[in-house]
């Protein structure tokens, strides 16, 4: 390709950032997992804090569904999860996240191990509306030795509860860190993130 077809090609709409301009500044890439119950703000976690457009895999959720997603807490739902979310977010010019979302239907666990597989810790979202939700995920944690955090997705016009109110009713213990977000703020998504890694610093400093 010479030089003036070249210029001709339409500029990258992504910036760039300092570590991406300068190879030998190549950060950290590290692996986080979100997980929960069907609807519990997962894909919209991801959304939100993802730097790049984010990976989805939605279905259309159709009849068939009907005798086993409940939507009760979420009428206006009508597509769903059916393999992973991906995004990336960079936290700091030499640690980059590369954040996974888990399908929360209970015929998609199967898929589970491979997405945690390589990853240094993950995140609850529990909705307060249908907290028994997230005990499979919270088991499953607990049982690989993963580290994780608790992040309850506090929905619009829901009532609010103190992170010690949740600890206690999930039976949470003490060394782990629990606290109320929106799955939309950006802001509180990257909080839970930091919240994270600090933890799974924490509980493997190796």
């Amino acid at each position: 390709m010479d030089s003036a077809a070249a210029s001709e090609l339409p500029a990258s709409t992504e910036e760039l950032l300092p570590w991406q301009q300068d190879r030998s500044r190549a950060p950290i890439a590290t692996k986080v997992v979100v997980a929960g119950g069907f609807g519990v703000g997962k894909t919209t976690f991801v959304s939100s804090v993802s730097e790049i457009t984010p990976l989805q895999t939605e279905a259309v959720m159709t009849r068939a569904s009907e005798a086993t997603d409940d939507l009760t807490p979420t009428p206006d739902k009508l597509t769903t999860t059916v393999a992973m979310d991906f995004g990336r977010i960079t936290l700091d010019d030499d640690l980059v996240l590369y954040v996974f979302g888990t399908p929360g239907q209970q015929r998609f666990w199967f898929m589970w191990d491979d997405i945690v597989r390589g990853a240094i810790g993950a995140v609850v979202l529990a909705d307060t509306r249908r907290l028994s939700d997230c005990f499979p995920a919270l088991d499953y944690f607990e049982s690989c030795g993963l580290p994780y955090i608790v992040a309850v997705n506090h929905f619009e016009g829901t009532e609010s509860f103190e992170p010690a109110d949740v600890r206690e009713a999930l039976t949470v213990p003490p060394r782990i860190p629990v606290l109320i977000m929106d799955a939309r703020n950006r802001t509180t998504v990257i909080e839970s993130l930091l919240s994270l890694v600090g933890h799974a610093l924490e509980a493997c400093p190796e």
